[in-house]
């Protein structure tokens, strides 16, 4: 049965209410949404529903990946994307085309909507303020022929320290920050690193409420093939034994860890969500049915 708009608005008025003046961290990314070429309907529903979160009292951070649209330049200019873990191996060339996409592009397309329809973006990256800090990666174990080696993976950086102190000022001054998930060392070097793994650190750091992954899955699946697998509820005590048995791999894995950062660092839950679901954002913040994975500690169970 399809509710009717003012059953919406009632089911919502308390989850507003619970939610006013209280920190979100969102990250978006996955195909279904940082493709504005092919996708630019998704990404301003994203934002419209972002901006209105502002209006309604909440304070929302944007992190950004790229993934996507930096493999698709990098094909463009005739070099094939590897990844290790679920982590990009970024030489010098790729960190130079992440920059580019993930600052000059991806970044400053989410500003100017967020300004199109009434809010007040800024767009930062990690280098900004030494927002976020970070160390170079250690070289990542994997088989090869039976064998196992360690390889260096590149300019991937591992978030050290965040500063939260410019987000601190711009949620004063009602702007919304959106980060690209560049870093910088102690020496000034720049590094690429794994927006989920950063949209963690900050939810962390600023002890947000609630941290929001958009993506283009539904969520964790117990089976990739089957939608209706989906799990609703994952406590991070469980999070060990699902990557063990191959339930989380690849690219979901420095999802989940940043997820698990974020709720043992005290936010309340972790949501992943399917951003090309028009609307999914208000849809798991504001009605009683959620639409993805909430991941939460349970240490009193």
């Amino acid at each position: 049965m399809t509710l009717k708009l003012e059953d919406v608005l009632i089911e919502s008025l308390p989850y507003i209410r619970k939610f006013s003046e209280t920190t979100m961290v969102i990250k978006v990314g996955g195909n279904a949404m940082l493709n504005p070429e092919k996708n630019t309907e998704i990404m301003e529903k994203i934002i419209q529903d972002i901006v209105l979160l502002h209006y309604v009292g909440i304070n929302p951070i944007i992190i950004h990946g790229g993934g996507p649209e930096i493999n698709e330049k990098m094909e463009r200019m005739g070099k094939q994307p590897k990844f290790i873990g679920g982590l990009r191996v970024t030489d010098d060339d790729t960190l130079e085309i992440a920059m580019m996409v993930l600052v000059g592009n991806i970044n400053t397309k989410m500003v100017s909507l967020i300004n199109k329809y009434g809010g007040k973006g800024v767009g930062l990256n990690g280098v900004d303020a030494n927002l976020i800090m970070a160390v170079k990666k250690k070289n990542q174990k994997i088989i090869v022929n039976g064998n196992e080696e360690d390889v260096d993976i590149g300019w991937v950086g591992e978030t050290e320290i965040i500063n939260p102190g410019l987000l601190r000022i711009m949620i004063e001054n009602n702007y919304i920050p959106v980060i690209s998930p560049i870093a910088v060392d102690k020496k000034g070097q720049m590094l690429n690193i794994n927006a989920d793994t950063v949209a963690g650190a900050v939810a962390a750091a600023v002890g947000a409420k609630k941290l929001i992954m958009m993506t283009d899955i539904t969520g964790v699946l117990r089976d990739i093939n089957d939608k209706g697998s989906r799990i609703s509820k994952l406590k991070v005590s469980k999070i060990d034994d699902l990557i063990k048995d191959e339930v989380i791999s690849g690219g979901m894995i420095p999802k989940i860890r940043g997820a698990e950062v974020a709720v043992r660092s005290g936010v309340e839950s972790v949501h992943i969500i399917n951003g090309s679901t028009p609307h999914s954002l208000l849809l798991e913040l504001f009605t009683d049915t959620g639409i993805g994975t909430m991941i939460y500690d349970a240490k009193e169970e």
